[in-house]
């Protein structure tokens, strides 16, 4: 029997950079009800933002994994996360940052983390650049996810040496 394609088992990083002590537990909670496991979270003060904690959760499920974990905590307005997932043989792997101010990002990635974009997307960008909605510049930092990036850089060195726990699920 062919397996389709979320059947496929993939592993990636739910990273949350800052969350008020009262949405740690609910971050638990919608991780664990996508993982379908418990989640055990170290979390850890985050110094770059005085209230917030920060965590970081390793698993292994099907693909499609980062994208259920990333809907479930969008959308939440005190918190900052990225959520990534290893490609495979027949999926992409993703890159998901969500922050209160922007909302969320997402970005296919290839194996060595590097972000893809697709046809359709460069060609939507040059089609805004012609008519002068965007610079060029401006196409490439949205397609790249620079404003998330520029804004989640502080928290991802705030958690430096921070620990991280593996989470194992079966397929």
């Amino acid at each position: 029997m062919k397996s389709s394609r979320t059947d496929v088992p993939t592993r990636g990083v739910l990273f949350v950079h800052s969350a008020p002590s009262a949405l740690c537990p609910h971050v638990e909670w919608a991780a664990a009800g996508v993982l379908g496991a418990p989640t055990d979270w170290d979390w850890v003060d985050q110094p770059a933002e005085s209230g917030s904690y920060r965590a970081e959760l390793s698993w292994q499920a099907k693909a499609g994994t980062a994208a259920e974990l990333a809907s479930a905590l969008r959308g939440w307005e005190r918190i900052r996360f990225e959520v990534t997932e290893e490609p495979t043989a027949s999926t992409e792997g993703a890159r998901y940052s969500y922050t209160p101010a922007l909302g969320l990002f997402h970005a296919l990635t290839g194996l060595h983390g590097d972000v893809l974009i697709p046809e359709d997307r460069i060609r939507a960008f040059m089609v805004k650049a012609a008519r002068g909605d965007v610079s060029m510049d401006q196409a490439l930092e949205g397609l790249l996810g620079a404003r998330w990036d520029a804004e989640l850089e502080p928290f991802r060195h705030a958690g430096d040496g921070a620990p991280v726990r593996w989470l194992h699920q079966v397929i």
